[in-house]
C-alpha cells in the first residue's frame, strides 16, 4: 500500500498572514531513496509520486479521498497557534514588569 500524509501546512515565515495555510494537503511518502548524479551532483528519484501535492478544503475531504483510493494514510494535526497580544503603548506603561527605565 502507498503511504500518504495528510496535514495542514504552517504559515510561511516571510508573511504575517495565514494565506495558503488553511487547506489540508495530501502528499506521498517516498518509496525509493534519492540518488545523486555523479557528474552534476543533482539528486533525483524514479518515484514520481513525490511530486504530487493535493490540496483539500477540509480534513474530511482528504481522508475520504485517501480511503476511496485505498491509501494507507497518517494524519498530522497542526499545533495550536500561541498568540501574544501586545500593544505599542504597553512599552510606555507605568505597570511595566521588565524593570526600571534606562533613559
Amino acid at each position: 500500500m502507498t503511504k500518504a500524509r495528510i496535514f495542514r501546512p504552517a504559515k510561511n515565515a516571510m508573511q504575517s498572514g495565514l494565506a495558503n495555510s488553511q487547506n489540508w494537503h495530501l502528499t506521498f511518502e517516498p518509496e525509493t531513496a534519492r540518488n545523486k548524479d555523479p557528474l552534476t551532483g543533482h539528486t533525483s528519484s524514479s518515484d514520481t509520486r513525490q511530486q504530487i501535492n493535493m490540496s483539500f478544503p477540509t480534513k474530511e475531504a482528504a481522508v475520504s479521498y485517501a480511503q476511496r483510493h485505498d491509501l494507507d494514510f497518517q494524519i498530522l494535526e497542526p499545533k495550536a497557534r500561541k498568540r501574544i497580544v501586545k500593544a505599542y503603548s504597553d512599552n510606555f506603561s507605568f505597570e511595566r514588569q521588565e524593570g526600571n527605565w534606562t533613559h
